[in-house]
């Protein structure tokens, strides 16, 4: 079972390859959007380098969930995300720190959530739990 440190190392040297950055611009609060450029097409190369780097399967929307940003107006109203929407995030993200997304959910800041630490903590979690599916 590979330690917290060498996952976030490994996380980012995958996000290296797959956004062309360097690597000291990759820190744990980096959001893949906003701080390495990653665009919506990126997020396959990601899922599939992560699939292949750690030997795990990474289900379609169970790392970016694809609902929430398809404005689904149960999810999002006006350009928010409603309280379904929360609930939402939280079931299909329990490893993501939702506490400062909650206090502005604009969909605009949903790509904040996605950072270099979240990926870390999203694989560990499968690495511990075991699932390959």
């Amino acid at each position: 079972m590979p330690t917290q440190e060498e996952i976030y190392n490994k996380v980012s040297a995958t996000l290296v390859e797959a956004l062309n950055v360097d690597e000291e611009d990759i820190k744990p609060t980096s959001t893949l959007q906003g701080d390495l450029g990653a665009e919506s097409i990126d997020f396959l190369d990601i899922v599939f380098r992560l699939e292949r780097e750690f030997g795990i399967k990474i289900p379609r929307g169970e790392l970016f969930p694809e609902s929430i940003f398809q404005g689904d107006p149960d999810l999002v109203q006006d350009g928010r995300v409603t309280t379904k929407g929360l609930d939402e995030l939280r079931s299909k993200m329990p490893f993501a720190d939702l506490s400062h997304f909650e206090q502005n959910p604009e969909v605009g800041n949903l790509s904040d959530l996605f950072t270099v630490d979240l990926i870390a903590r999203y694989i560990q979690g499968k690495l511990e739990n075991g699932t390959n599916n």
